[in-house]
């Protein structure tokens, strides 16, 4: 009896390890086809377990260990060389990826990290044939940071703002010291990223100790360039590890569109009535005194001549129209009148008489 049931329960486990098949690794992984290559060659990196779809960033980093990630962020990284691939729907990818320097020492690493949506990056220890090797800066944090609350951006936009001056807000964390030792004068980085361009990182240092098992406010200003606007990522990244992203939705500079639209409505104005002010002053004048614009009522009633009415004369003594003569006068056309010699007579000349 007891055979059967220990044969039963080995058949069992057996069955099991079958069906389970093998164990696979929680979050995503980069693989490298060669670990050591010199400058000019290529390396072939595969990756799994990222989200499908998603766009990544390849890159080869200098002073750099996957327990501490890049240290000097992406400055450290040689960025003219790197690479973009797409992974597919069932989060892996594979492209080759060209060997190249990084502008600090190794010991160095593959660095792959997300460039949209939600943080996620893995290493692959690499080395650089010919390139520098120096041991990593001293790790002097002396414990361990967390994230305990959720953090939040402080501030508004003023009056500049509106007008393309650069926003500008406070990022508000709790972190808590999970570590054994104190944590003196920590250093994060402060990163902001707009659509699919990778977040740029700027090192921000917190003056004071957080004691192990203790926890501490800390507030860092993030600002952006001027006239910036849409949708911005804010994130939190300490030791290598982003510990906190937050949303930022900017405004845009109303204020600026408004100012170029007067710009275009009064600058056009103010040539057009220059130029007219002096095309006035040029242009000969007309006859009369007047020019091409046209004259108002109170130049035209000082200019038009004065009116003086003449005096009334008498009428002529004689009451026939001065049109009508006595000949011509129609009462005596239709009058008979006795006949006489026209020809005129002279008192020298004798008249001679006829015999009686």
């Amino acid at each position: 009896m007891n055979r059967k049931v220990w044969t039963a329960a080995v058949l069992a486990l057996l069955l099991l390890a079958v069906t389970a098949g093998p164990a696979t690794a929680d979050g995503p992984s980069v693989k490298l086809s060669k670990s050591q290559a010199g400058t000019g060659g290529s390396i072939t990196v595969s990756g799994t377990g990222w989200r499908p779809h998603a766009l990544l960033m390849m890159l080869i980093c200098g002073q750099s260990v996957p327990a501490r990630g890049v240290i000097g962020g992406t400055n450290s990284c040689a960025n003219a060389d790197g690479r973009a691939v797409t992974t597919d729907a069932k989060g892996s990818f594979r492209k080759k990826l060209p060997v190249s320097e990084p502008p600090v020492p190794c010991p160095c690493v593959v660095h792959v990290a997300t460039v949209t949506g939600a943080q996620a990056d893995a290493d692959a220890i690499f080395q650089v044939a010919g390139h520098a090797v120096e041991p990593l800066p001293a790790d002097t944090s002396g414990g361990r940071l967390s994230v305990l609350t959720d953090t939040r951006l402080e501030g508004s936009s003023g009056l500049l703002t509106w007008f393309g001056a650069p926003p500008s807000r406070t990022l508000v964390f709790t972190v808590g010291n999970v570590g054994t030792t104190a944590v003196r004068n920590p250093v994060f980085q402060v990163g902001t990223s707009h659509g699919v361009f990778a977040p740029q990182w700027d090192d921000q240092q917190w003056h004071g100790t957080i004691q192990p098992g203790k926890k501490a406010q800390i507030k860092l200003p993030v600002e952006l360039t001027g006239g910036a606007h849409g949708d911005y990522d804010v994130s939190l990244k300490y030791t290598g590890k982003v510990l906190a992203e937050q949303p930022w939705g900017v405004g845009r500079p109303w204020g600026v569109t408004l100012f170029w639209i007067l710009v275009c409505l009064v600058v056009p104005a103010a040539v057009f009535r220059a130029g007219m002010a002096i095309v006035d002053r040029v242009r000969p004048r007309r006859a009369g005194g007047l020019r091409h614009r046209g004259l108002r009522m109170p130049e035209l009633t000082l200019r038009m001549p004065k009116f003086t009415p003449r005096p009334a004369q008498e009428p002529p003594s004689n009451s026939t129209l001065p049109w009508f003569t006595p000949d011509s006068d129609p009462g005596t056309a239709g009058r008979l009148s006795a006949p006489h010699d026209d020809s005129p007579t002279s008192p020298t000349t004798p008249t001679t008489k006829g015999p009686t």
